[in-house]
C-alpha cells in the first residue's frame, strides 16, 4: 500500500524527444527532487537519449548524480568562495556569476552567468572588463543567462539576449557557446540565426520532465476505512465528525510533500477571491486535500499525518475500499513517492 507515480512511459518519452526536437542542443536539468521522479530515474533518461551534458542544483547532488550519470555536470547555482568543498571529477562544470568567483577558480570548467532582468546574480556588464583577463586561468565553457518566465512589461526576451551578446562581443569576450533558459523553440531560432557562430543551449527541466501533465499521475492506496456518525469523535484532536461518512486512510501524508503547497503567484479577481476563500476555511479547520473520490477532491479530516491522511467522505457518496487508489492531484517538484510504475502502453 504505497503513495505510487504512475508514469504512461510511451506518452512521456515521446513528449521529451518533441521537445529535444524543438531545442537543437538541450541541456537537461535534473535538480531538487528530480522534478518528482528521483534523480537516479532522470539521469537514466538523459543517458537514453543521449546528452551529453545534464544540469543539477549543487554540488551535492553532482556528487549523487556523477554516479549515474556519465557525461558532462553543469553546477547551476554559483560558486562562492568559502563553500565546503565537495569532492567533484574533472567532468562536473561549474556555474560563476562574480569575477571573484572567476579567479578562486583556477584551472576549473566555468560557465559565466551574467546579470538578467531576473536579477537574481550574474556579472553586471560592468565587470566585463575585469573578466577579459580572469578567464585566462579558468576553462570557459561559455556564457549563461537566466531569463524570468514571465515579461509584465511587454520586453523582449530575445532582444535581452541579443543586448547581452553585444556587450560580450564588445568586451572581447568568446562567444562560442551561450547558455539559455525560458526561451520558446522560436526564440532560439531567431538567435541562432543572427550569431551563427554561437551555439545557444537551453537548459530545460519543467518542460521537459512535466510539460505533458496527462503522463503521469499520483495514486494513494486505501489502507482503512471506518464509518463515522455526525458527533463521533476521531483522530489526534478528537474532533467531532459534522456529518455521517466515513473517515477514509490513504497513503501519501507530509513525508510525502501531501499537504505541503508552493507559494502562487495569483492574476487577476478571481484566482485571489478563490486564495481568501480557502485561507477562510483553513482558519476554521477546512482544507481540501489533494485526493479524488467519485470525482471530488475530499476535504481532509485533519492534518496530515507523516505517512498517512485522514479523509472524509459523506454518507452521499460510494464507500471506498480498504485497496482503492485514490488520484492525487500534487505539485511533482514538492513530492516524494513509495513507489514508480511505469505503464506500458
Amino acid at each position: 500500500m504505497a503513495l505510487s507515480l504512475y508514469v504512461d512511459t510511451a506518452r512521456w518519452r515521446a513528449h521529451q524527444k518533441s521537445v529535444i526536437d524543438s531545442f537543437p542542443g538541450l541541456v537537461p536539468v535534473c535538480k531538487g527532487n528530480g522534478y518528482g521522479f528521483g534523480h537516479e530515474r532522470l539521469s537514466e533518461e538523459a543517458s537514453r537519449f543521449g546528452s551529453d551534458m545534464l544540469a543539477v542544483g549543487t554540488t551535492y547532488e553532482a556528487a549523487r548524480i556523477k554516479d549515474w550519470f556519465s557525461g558532462d555536470l553543469l553546477v547551476l547555482t554559483p560558486f562562492r568562495r568559502g563553500e565546503e568543498p565537495v569532492p567533484l571529477p574533472d567532468r562536473v562544470v561549474r556555474s560563476v556569476s562574480s569575477v571573484d568567483g572567476v579567479h578562486a577558480l583556477v584551472g576549473a570548467r566555468v560557465v559565466i552567468e551574467c546579470m538578467s532582468s531576473m536579477k537574481r546574480h550574474g556579472v553586471s556588464e560592468q565587470d566585463l572588463a575585469q573578466l577579459t583577463g580572469a578567464i585566462d586561468d579558468v576553462r570557459l565553457e561559455g556564457f549563461a543567462l537566466h531569463l524570468p518566465l514571465d515579461r509584465t512589461d511587454g520586453s523582449d526576451a530575445v532582444e535581452e539576449v541579443i543586448a547581452w551578446m553585444d556587450r560580450l562581443r564588445a568586451a572581447r569576450l568568446p562567444l562560442h557557446t551561450m547558455f539559455v533558459s525560458h526561451l520558446r523553440a522560436e526564440d532560439l531560432g531567431r538567435l541562432q540565426q543572427q550569431f551563427p557562430q554561437t551555439r545557444f543551449r537551453a537548459r530545460i527541466g519543467t518542460r521537459l520532465w512535466l510539460g505533458d501533465h496527462d503522463s503521469t499521475e499520483y495514486r494513494g492506496s486505501v489502507l482503512d476505512v471506518t464509518r463515522v456518525s455526525k458527533g463521533d469523535r476521531f483522530g489526534y484532536r478528537q474532533q467531532k465528525a459534522a456529518s455521517d461518512g466515513w473517515l477514509v486512510v490513504v497513503a501519501g501524508g507530509t513525508s510525502h510533500g501531501v499537504g505541503l503547497e508552493a507559494p502562487k503567484a495569483l492574476h487577476g479577481v478571481m484566482p485571489r477571491a478563490k486564495g481568501v476563500a480557502r485561507a477562510g476555511l483553513a482558519t476554521v479547520n477546512r482544507n481540501l486535500s489533494p485526493f479524488v473520490w467519485a470525482g471530488k477532491q475530499r476535504w481532509f479530516a485533519e492534518p496530515p499525518h507523516m505517512q498517512v491522511s485522514i479523509l472524509f467522505v459523506p454518507s452521499d457518496a460510494q464507500e471506498p475500499r480498504v485497496g482503492d487508489e485514490l488520484v492525487a492531484h500534487l505539485r511533482h517538484t514538492t513530492t516524494q513517492f513509495d513507489r514508480l510504475v511505469d505503464r506500458q502502453g
